[in-house]
């Protein structure tokens, strides 16, 4: 009984095969065909990517001059038997905002055309003395010249002291807040023209060693 039935399951195989030709077995062949399924798009990581992509936003610049007098003695057996002064005028500048690439996944959030970034917090991006725009005002040796002839090392301690007094009125007048407000109108002007409906943009306080200079 097997074998008739095995025999008659052959027959119809090959009727078929008789009656279809190569239809069968193409029909055949796409029972076994793997089948892919669409490509997904991770757009939170595109978003990502977009907006890290920007970098370091330096969204606010503070400039100013700081006077800066230095002196230095020259002493023998205990005696100061001169001083040499300099008076030192540097210009200075504060470049703050964020840093996009410290942002998370974790700080996009996308629902449909919905998209809301939260900021890392505002720092100084950089803070340097600018020597083409800063001179010596005065240097003097005192009576007879008695005075150590140091003029480069006080400069350099007059560059150092200037930066840190312009960092410091740069962070009292509000400028790493300015920073902040700034990247938030820059952050949310660019994600618009990516299509999205709506953009909420959230920040965030700076850190308490934001200020130091660098």
């Amino acid at each position: 009984m097997s074998t008739g039935a095995l025999a008659l399951i052959a027959l119809i195989m090959l009727l078929g095969v008789w009656r279809s030709g190569q239809q069968f077995w193409l029909d055949l062949q796409a029972l076994w065909r793997p089948t892919e399924t669409a490509p997904q798009v991770d757009v939170r990581s595109v978003a990502l990517r977009q907006i890290q992509g920007v970098s370091e936003l330096s969204t606010t610049v503070f400039a100013m001059e700081a006077i800066v007098p230095t002196h230095q003695n020259r002493e023998l057996a205990g005696f100061v038997v001169g001083t040499t002064k300099l008076l030192y005028i540097a210009y200075g500048e504060v470049r703050a905002g964020v840093d996009l690439g410290q942002l998370q996944p974790q700080d996009v959030v996308i629902n449909g055309d919905i998209i809301q970034i939260r900021l890392p917090p505002p720092r100084i991006l950089d803070a340097k003395i600018d020597v083409t725009r800063s001179q010596v005002y005065d240097y003097d040796r005192g009576l007879l010249g008695l005075g150590p002839d140091v003029a480069p090392n006080l400069q350099t301690l007059a560059e150092q002291q200037a930066l840190k007094k312009i960092v410091a009125t740069a962070c009292q007048e509000g400028v790493l807040q300015k920073a902040s407000d700034r990247a938030q109108q820059v952050v949310s002007q660019l994600l618009r023209t990516t299509g999205y409906s709506q953009v909420v943009i959230t920040t965030q306080p700076p850190l308490p060693a934001a200020c130091a200079a660098t």
